[in-house]
């Protein structure tokens, strides 16, 4: 871990005022500014134009999740409040049982405010199409810095995932300081949002819009579809000054065999929209590596977070996602489902994406780690250019197109 060790976070910080930060999305997701990286050079335009830009046989990989109202607010008699912020399910364990659930559930949970909650059970009423109903959370055991959490609700005629849109909140990013509101419901969504899970907005694709889309299909231009939900951890700073101290988080993937094989078919012309897809697209193939090597058994398919980390792999996309694709015809399954740590550092040898669409990110995050990796040292001109010609910044802000 050599080159891990020599990595000093302190080198991936720029001085960010809080007014630059998008508090707001743009009138319109197109409307953004959209800042080019192309062979080097950097300009800018809007984002409606960004067909002009890309390839005509480009492939872009979407993320589809779709994020939840996970933002769960107790009040207790008192006036004290308690958050619990639904992270992931733990029974049942499959995202869609556990919306699909009429019954008791558990989810691991981030809790605000966590020394007021001394009782068993805490009760939050809320209105669902003009029905009240009571939700009542239980603290089962601690995991880590979060807790499990049981949840049970009365009526018992709603799914949880009924309850959680009835009764949650959506959860915006802490650096937004603010509530949510009637339009976050909406904007804080890509359009193309379908599978539930995220806590957080793959926020490159927030700037995509039906009439963009003509753009591309126009172009022919096309597209594959990956789903990650997107954990609470990406909010995470790196705090530790060297990268080996700090700790990934976890986050669940799927990813069907049709989107396999248009990636195979679409080798070298690849590119992510957003980080979550550039880390699900390495992480699949490292995990399909891992089954050429046999080191892939009947249990959790996981890439870790130093996956890649002294290991030397000649291994083609085509050979390591064909590797997988032939496991999921052993197993019979059309969708794959596994989790990554990947953390992907500047020395990191891109696998599988030609290029990237993202949004700026924090100082000091693995988000901004991510984009070195990428671009080397011009990360640092790219952010400066856009400081200084008035771009937005973060999960509201406007986007960078990385070719």
């Amino acid at each position: 871990m050599k080159k891990i060790y020599s990595l000093n976070i302190n080198d991936y910080y720029y001085k960010l005022p809080d007014e630059r930060i998008a508090k707001y999305p743009a009138s319109r997701r197109d409307a953004s500014k959209l800042l080019l990286y192309i062979n080097g050079n950097i300009s800018e335009d809007k984002f409606r134009n960004i067909g002009k830009y890309l390839p005509s046989d480009s492939l872009l990989v979407f993320n589809n999740t779709r994020v939840i109202r996970a933002r769960l607010l107790f009040h207790k008699s008192t006036g004290a409040a308690i958050e619990v912020f639904c992270i992931e399910p733990v029974s049942p364990v499959e995202y869609q049982q556990s919306f699909s659930s009429t019954r008791e559930v558990e989810w691991k949970c981030i809790i605000g405010n966590l020394k007021k909650w001394k009782i068993e059970t805490i009760t939050l009423h809320f209105d669902f199409k003009g029905i009240q109903y009571d939700l009542t959370a239980e603290k089962i055991s601690p995991d880590g810095e979060a807790w499990i959490v049981r949840f049970l609700w009365n009526p018992s005629d709603l799914t949880f995932g009924e309850v959680i849109e009835g009764a949650g909140h959506i959860p915006l990013p802490p650096y937004l300081n603010r509530n949510d509101e009637a339009e976050d419901y909406s904007r804080y969504q890509t359009i193309y949002a379908i599978v539930k899970g995220s806590v957080a907005a793959p926020t490159a694709g927030l700037h995509f819009t039906d009439a963009v889309f003509s753009d591309l299909k126009e172009k022919g231009i096309d597209r594959a579809d990956i789903t990650l939900h997107v954990g609470a951890g990406t909010f995470k700073p790196v705090k530790s000054g060297y990268i080996t101290d700090h700790k990934m988080h976890c986050e669940h993937y799927f990813v069907t065999s049709e989107s396999l094989e248009k990636l195979i078919s679409n080798r070298g012309r690849i590119i992510a929209v957003g980080t979550t897809s550039v880390r699900t697209l390495e992480s699949l193939y490292w995990l399909g590596v891992s089954m050429i090597e046999g080191k892939i058994d009947s249990g959790e398919l996981f890439t870790n977070q130093w996956e890649y980390d002294r290991r030397i792999s000649d291994v083609s996309m085509e050979d390591s996602f064909n590797a997988i694709l032939d496991f999921m015809r052993d197993r019979k399954i059309s969708i794959l489902h596994a989790s990554t740590k990947i953390m992907i550092l500047p020395f990191y040898k891109f696998r599988v994406v030609n290029g990237m669409i993202t949004n700026f990110h924090q100082p000091k995050s693995t988000l901004l780690l991510l984009i070195a990796a990428w671009t080397g040292n011009r990360w640092r001109d790219l952010y400066t250019y856009a400081m200084e010609s008035g771009f937005r910044f973060l999960s509201y802000g406007d986007s960078c197109l990385l070719l």
